[in-house]
């Protein structure tokens, strides 16, 4: 029994949109993968409730009160596709809900651990390598970093939409991606800016490149002045892009056109993002700046020949490698299309 019958179209998904973009890219990311019918139900701000819920028995159940209860109802779909924790709490009361007015049960897909208590509520748990669950379930996959939107298709768009912007800057281009502060890690300071100020504009130096720099809303303000200034009077070409300004974000334009791509290891999903591109990647992560679990993520790319340390010396960095395109979003994808634990009714 396949899982779409004839067709993903006859498929209907409701994805559950963390607040946090990159929480709420995840789902989204899966569900663009497998072409179904999306209905997207925003998430509002609980973190509290989603807090509690893991300590108290019961309290789960009243997570819909944290999202718009006017968008849940009748027809149910036939999958929901959550990430995060508060998703996995709003997944499993809606179930509850459609058990008691349909015999056709959505089946749950999570992404990211959704905690011990309920875990087995789900048909098919996403968890990234670097989480290291120790006890591994049979509804769960392991995947590497996040899963993303930035398709072969979607990059190649996005390099159409963007190739007349950047085709004055002399390559190789190395587009560089800045985050800088969350709870995950300690905040980019200044010094760490100018050190990787100082190795980008090494690599772009010795290369006659340029250098086309995005920043994030993580990005400390001292930080950021310290890499403006240094790249800006390296005198090297560069294209900036400050996050919040009132310009059309180029995030996926950058990627799509990089020759070389350098990522501030901060972030699990624009580590993991950046390795969306075929050409190299290099990941700059100073000893402890980072948690334990972003290093082994690092330490899982270099593995996989997907990213490299940013090197010190630019001679390291050329000749030019490549790699195959990552989103793990293709991998939750095929393993729901594998599934055997779908009901007919559920299939339409």
């Amino acid at each position: 029994m396949q899982l779409f019958g004839n067709s993903s179209q006859d498929l209907i998904a409701w994805v559950l949109a963390d607040t946090r973009a990159g929480t709420a890219n995840q789902a989204l990311g899966v569900a663009d993968i497998l072409s179904v019918q999306s209905k997207i139900i925003p998430l509002c701000r609980y973190p509290f409730l989603v807090r509690l819920a893991g300590l108290t028995p019961g309290i789960g159940i009243h997570i819909l009160s944290t999202i718009k209860n006017s968008m849940l109802h009748s027809p149910w779909p036939h999958i929901i596709i959550a990430a995060g924790k508060r998703a996995a709490l709003a997944a499993r009361r809606i179930r509850f809900q459609a058990r008691k007015t349909s015999l056709a049960i959505p089946s749950l897909v999570q992404i990211m651990f959704p905690g011990w208590r309920g875990l087995a509520d789900f048909d098919l748990v996403a968890i990234p390598n670097h989480d290291r669950l120790l006890k591994v379930p049979d509804n769960v996959l392991h995947i590497t970093g996040a899963p993303h939107r930035l398709t072969p298709m979607k990059l190649i768009s996005a390099a159409n939409r963007w190739r007349h912007r950047f085709n004055s800057l002399p390559r190789p281009r190395i587009s560089c991606l800045v985050g800088g502060a969350s709870g995950r890690c300690r905040p980019l300071t200044a010094d760490m800016a100018r050190t990787l100020a100082t190795q980008i504009t090494a690599i772009a130096s010795s290369n006659g490149g340029s250098i086309l720099l995005t920043t994030s809303r993580r990005t400390p303000p001292p930080a950021k002045s310290a890499l403006l200034s240094e790249l800006t009077d390296s005198g090297i070409p560069l294209f900036t892009y400050h996050w919040g300004c009132s310009q059309e974000n180029p995030y996926t334009g950058l990627l799509a056109l990089a020759d070389s791509v350098v990522v501030t290891g901060d972030s699990v999903s624009m580590c993991t993002e950046a390795c969306a591109q075929r050409g190299p990647v290099f990941i700059f992560s100073p000893p402890g700046w980072v948690k334990i679990k972003h290093a082994r993520l690092h330490a899982e790319l270099f593995s996989l020949g997907y990213a490299r340390p940013l090197p010190h010396a630019a001679e390291q960095v050329f000749p030019y490698w490549d790699h195959p395109p990552l989103n793990p979003a293709e991998d939750v994808a095929k393993k729901i299309r594998m599934q055997r634990r779908f009901k007919p009714s559920v299939l339409g």
